[in-house]
């Protein structure tokens, strides 16, 4: 029998359980999150190479430090949710690559908030593994649902090589993200845990938000620090400029 919207909805695994909790749990975060100026300059097209690239470099730090503790998680809220086809680590790999040269593993670092983000993730994949599934959410979800168009705006606006740094976006063995997803929040639903640690895990989503507002916030900052940088040479250059001919009157 084929569902009519309303009844599709009705069955949907998002519209119940610890799926249902963590969406409207994490409403405000995500609004938040996705209105950062570094973000709203993405999709108007206006965001630098640089800025993408150390973006890039950001996730990369974020993947490593999530999928080595997936790899040693034995919790079985962790080890059922992670799914190999999610796994993002190779691709930033040759993301990494691309934008920073073959050497990149040992020319580039995490940023402060990088590293801040990266030590949370580790400190609670040995203190609570299930909080990771919080990181898993929030970030595998997020990059299924808007990564084809995030990928597709950076190669347009970029000016990247064609299939080139923007691997990360490329989900090779997802030939249909929504269905995966649901597949994705029914399993979620089924984790035997009670209340309160799933209410703890919606505590963390809204912690990995922020520190995903952090990761941008930083990006920003950074072209601001450019900005002051090229205003603070030109303004010397004019008070030079200024002062030679005031001398020469």
């Amino acid at each position: 029998m084929e569902l009519t919207p309303a009844e599709a909805l009705a069955e949907s695994a998002r519209s119940r359980g610890l799926a249902l909790q963590l969406d409207d749990g994490t409403r405000k975060s995500h609004s938040m999150a996705e209105n950062t100026a570094f973000v709203t300059g993405f999709f108007k097209g206006i965001s630098t190479r640089p800025a993408f690239a150390q973006l890039v470099a950001s996730l990369y730090f974020v993947y490593e430090a999530m999928e080595s503790a997936f790899d040693k998680a034995t919790d079985p809220s962790v080890k059922a949710l992670d799914y190999p086809e999610l796994r993002r680590v190779p691709a930033l790999e040759d993301d990494m690559a691309y934008y920073f040269g073959v050497d990149w593993q040992s020319t580039v670092r995490p940023t402060a908030a990088t590293k801040e983000y990266c030590d949370r993730i580790r400190s609670i994949a040995v203190d609570e593994p299930p909080l990771l599934v919080a990181h898993m959410y929030t970030r595998y979800l997020g990059d299924l649902f808007g990564g084809q168009m995030m990928g597709g705006m950076a190669r347009s606006s970029l000016n990247l090589d064609d299939a080139l740094g923007t691997r990360f976006y490329e989900f090779d063995e997802i030939p249909r993200a929504k269905p995966f997803i649901e597949q994705w929040y029914a399993r979620l639903n089924d984790l035997e845990l009670d209340a309160g640690a799933k209410q703890r895990i919606v505590d963390e989503a809204n912690l990995v938000f922020a520190f995903n507002i952090k990761l941008f916030d930083e990006l920003q900052g950074g072209k601001r620090a450019v900005l002051r940088t090229m205003w603070g040479l030109a303004k010397g250059a004019v008070v030079s400029r200024v002062g030679k001919i005031f001398r020469r009157s």
